[in-house]
C-alpha cells in the first residue's frame, strides 16, 4: 500500500516544496525514514506513531516506509509530523488518497495528537500557491499568517482527529466542518495606525538639531550616527524615527512577515508584521546572532531590521570586529552565510542609526568634566572603523540638554511624529517620481554617475561646495555624501535645485565625525 501526499520545508529565507511518500508493506515489521534528513527529523517517526496510538488509529504489524524528496536537500529543521501521518492514514486506507489532491499538509504533532505551532508558514503558503496547490491545511494558531496569502484556501486545525475528519469529509461538507481561516488585511494596517501612540517626538523637548537631523535621515534613508553625553537624549531619539517613517507597504510587510516566520518570531494566530522593525542588540550579542546562521540556519538581528531601524546603541562598546560584519550587509542589503550544507542568503535592507559618547566617561571635549586620555579617547572611538564611517551620510552632535528646554516648550521643539512624518512623506514622494523607471529608490542609493545626473548645482553652490571640499580636506565619498544628503534636504524643501543653504547643513553634517575621528587620528 502506498500514498502520496505533499508538504513544504524553509531553506534559508526561501521554501521548497516536500513530497512524503509512505509505503507499509508485508515483511518485517519496522519503520524508518530516508531521503538525506538529519537526527532530529528521524525523531517524528516516533512522535507519529505514538499520536497514531493515542488517537486510536492501529499501525499492523508491517514494514512502514517513508521517503522525504527531494533527496539532494538535507532536511534539517524541518517539521514533517502531521504530512507524514496523514500519509501513513492514507497508505493504510483510512483516508482516500484522492481526497489529498491539490492539498498541501504541514504541522508538528504532540504525543496527544495536538497540532502545533510551526515556523515558516508564509513562505510555504506563497509557494503552494505558485505550485498550484488549492488548499493548505496547517495548525490552528498559524492559520491567521497563511491567510494573508490570496488565492489559496487556509484551513486551520487543531488536532490529528479533526484533519482526519476533514480530509475525508466531501469538497462540498469541509467548509461547513471547518470554515477557512480569512483576514481583513486593510483592518490590519488600520489596526497598527494607532498603536505606541505614546512614543512620539512631541515627547522630546530641545535638541532640534538632532531631530532635523533624523528628519533628514528618515526622508532620504541615510544611515545617521548621533554623539553625546549621557542624558542627552540620543536614545530617546533614535527609539522614535520609526514613528516618521512612512508605512509598511504590503510588499514590504509580506517581506518582514517572512523573515520573522522563518525565525520563528511571528507570534501565534499574528497574521503580518505591519509596523517598521526597530532593533536594539546589546553589544554582547554574538557574531551568529548579529547576522544570523548557526547550525539550523536562521536570519540574524540585522535581516529582523529589514525594511526598519537597526540602532546600537553605545556603539563603541560593540567589538570592532562585529562592527565590520555591518560592512557588506549595508552595501549589499544582504547577508550571505556560506556553510558546507549550502549557502543561504538574507535580506537586510535597513537604515543604521548609532548612538556613542565621546569618549569613556562620556564628556570630552568639556576637559572641566572630561579626564580621560588621548589615547583612552583614540582607543573607545576606534572601535568604529573607516570603512562603517564611510557608510555614515549623518554624523549629528546631541549637546547636553539646557535647563529651559525642560521647562519650556514651544511648538517648533514639540513637533509631533505625525508632523514629522507629513514632511518625510512628502519627500519620498519627490523621489519616488524622480527615480521613476529605476532602480533607485532613495536618494541615499545614488551612484557618483546619478549624483551628477541628478545633483546639478549653480555656480554659487559649486564654489561653494568646491571651497568646503579643499579647507575641510574632504574625500570623493565624503563630497559625494554631502550632494545625497543636500539633494535630500532640498526634497524636504520641496525645492527642485539644491541650494547653497541646503548644501550648508550638509556640510553641517561631516563636521561632527572630523571633530571626533579625525582629531584623534592625528
Amino acid at each position: 500500500m502506498f500514498s502520496s501526499i505533499f508538504s513544504g520545508a524553509v531553506h534559508g529565507i526561501s521554501s521548497y516544496l516536500l513530497q512524503v511518500e509512505v509505503d507499509v508493506s508485508d515483511g518485517l515489521p519496522g519503520f524508518s525514514m530516508v531521503g538525506f534528513m538529519s537526527g532530529e527529523v528521524k525523531e517524528a517517526g516516533d512522535r507519529v506513531r505514538v499520536a497514531l496510538k493515542n488517537m486510536g488509529f492501529k499501525i499492523p504489524a508491517s514494514k512502514v516506509t517513508i521517503n522525504l524528496s527531494p533527496a539532494d536537500i538535507k532536511k534539517e529543521g524541518i517539521i514533517v509530523d502531521l504530512p507524514v501521518a496523514i500519509g501513513i492514514l492514507s497508505a493504510l486506507g483510512e483516508i482516500p488518497e484522492d481526497n489529498l489532491k491539490d492539498i498541501l499538509v504541514l504541522g508538528e504533532l504532540g504525543l496527544d495528537g495536538e497540532v502545533k505551532h510551526i515556523s515558516g508558514t508564509l513562505p510555504i503558503v506563497i509557494k503552494a500557491k505558485e505550485a498550484g496547490f488549492k488548499t493548505v491545511l496547517l495548525p490552528k494558531v498559524n492559520a491567521r499568517e497563511g491567510a494573508v496569502i490570496e488565492g489559496i484556501k487556509v484551513v486551520g486545525i487543531s488536532s490529528l482527529p479533526e484533519a482526519v475528519a476533514y480530509l475525508n469529509a466531501s469538497e462540498k461538507e469541509r467548509d461547513s466542518l471547518i470554515s477557512p481561516t480569512r483576514v481583513d488585511i486593510g483592518e490590519l494596517f488600520r489596526k497598527s495606525e494607532y498603536e505606541d501612540v505614546d512614543v512620539d517626538f512631541s515627547d522630546i523637548n530641545g535638541q532640534a538639531a538632532v531631530k532635523r537631523a533624523v528628519e533628514v535621515a528618515a526622508a532620504g534613508f541615510h544611515h545617521i550616527l548621533i554623539v553625546g553625553p549621557p542624558g542627552s537624549g540620543k536614545s530617546m531619539v533614535a527609539k522614535r524615527i520609526p514613528t516618521i517613517l512612512p508605512p509598511l507597504s504590503l510588499s514590504e510587510s509580506l517581506e518582514v512577515s517572512t523573515i520573522y516566520s522563518v525565525a520563528g518570531m511571528l507570534g501565534e494566530n499574528e497574521a503580518l508584521i505591519t509596523k517598521r522593525p526597530f532593533m536594539s542588540p546589546h553589544h554582547l550579542i554574538t557574531e551568529t546572532a548579529l547576522t544570523g546562521g548557526g547550525n539550523i540556519p536562521r536570519p540574524g538581528v540585522i535581516s529582523m531590521a529589514h525594511r526598519g531601524v537597526l540602532f546600537l546603541d553605545e556603539m563603541p562598546e560593540f567589538p570592532r570586529s562585529k562592527l565590520d560584519l555591518l560592512r557588506q550587509p549595508i552595501e549589499d542589503r544582504r547577508v550571505n552565510i556560506v556553510r558546507a550544507k549550502g549557502n543561504f542568503t538574507y535580506p537586510s535592507d535597513f537604515q543604521l542609526v548609532g548612538a556613542l559618547n565621546p569618549c569613556p566617561c562620556g564628556y570630552y571635549p568639556d576637559r572641566n568634566r572630561c579626564k580621560c586620555t588621548p589615547n583612552e579617547i583614540r582607543r573607545y572611538l576606534g572601535h568604529i572603523s573607516g570603512p562603517i564611517l564611510d557608510r555614515i551620510d549623518i554624523c549629528v552632535e546631541a549637546p547636553r540638554v539646557d535647563i529651559s528646554d525642560l521647562t519650556e516648550k514651544t511648538k517648533r521643539v514639540n513637533e509631533s511624529s505625525k508632523t514629522i512624518r507629513e514632511r518625510v512623506l512628502k519627500a519620498r514622494q519627490v523621489q519616488k517620481e524622480r527615480f521613476k523607471g529605476t532602480s533607485i529608490r532613495f536618494n541615499s542609493e545614488m551612484t557618483p554617475a546619478d549624483i551628477k545626473k541628478y545633483c546639478q548645482l549653480g555656480f554659487r553652490e559649486q564654489a561653494f561646495l568646491e571651497h568646503a571640499f579643499c579647507s575641510m580636506e574632504l574625500s570623493a565619498r565624503a563630497y559625494h555624501k554631502i550632494l545625497r544628503v543636500a539633494r535630500t534636504i532640498a526634497d524636504i524643501d520641496a525645492s527642485p535645485e539644491i541650494k547653497e543653504i541646503h548644501l550648508m547643513e550638509a556640510v553641517g553634517y561631516r563636521m561632527t565625525d572630523g571633530k571626533y575621528w579625525h582629531q584623534n587620528e592625528e
